[in-house]
């Protein structure tokens, strides 16, 4: 009798379950001290400090005010956005349903404040430079795998 996919696949799932050993108390506990979780004001706050020095650096650089205050803004569409959707997200949800309707609810809220912003930026940035503003948008954007990296260095256990 040949052994079908599904029986295949039933069979490593079994497998694996019996490799799986829960934590003691004293062992999650330890993992906890070891993982603390990270506050999103956190990652918000690192934004904000990256596109104000996008926004210097491309002031330097070009040497443009236009290009310094297009780049700030292309930061500012994605902080302000972030700092909404992680004020949104710090209320407790009763079910695991209802944080994920919150959460993809606040996503969708940061997606189109962004679009938003970004069509507003012609008649709020004078002078606007499309490409200063991408760059500030794209590094304040790029903000969070500087906090994953920082994360994960801390991470690492001996």
């Amino acid at each position: 009798m040949p052994i079908t996919k599904t029986a295949a696949s039933q069979d490593e799932t079994e497998d694996e379950d019996s490799d799986f050993k829960p934590l003691s108390a004293q062992q999650a506990a330890e993992w906890r001290r070891r993982n603390p979780p990270l506050s999103p004001w956190h990652i918000v706050a690192l934004q904000l400090l990256v596109a104000v020095l996008a926004a210097l650096v491309a002031r330097w650089w070009s040497g443009s005010a236009a290009a310094g205050w297009s780049a700030g803004y292309g930061g500012l569409a994605v902080v302000l956005p972030a700092a909404l959707f992680a004020r949104g997200m710090q209320r407790r949800r009763s079910s695991a349903g209802a944080a994920m309707a919150a959460l993809m609810g606040w996503e969708l809220v940061k997606i189109a404040l962004t679009v938003a912003m970004l069509a507003a930026a012609p008649r709020l940035v004078p002078g606007l430079s499309w490409l200063a503003l991408l760059a500030g948008l794209v590094m304040t954007m790029k903000a969070y795998w500087i906090a994953f990296l920082a994360r994960s260095s801390v991470r690492r256990t001996v």
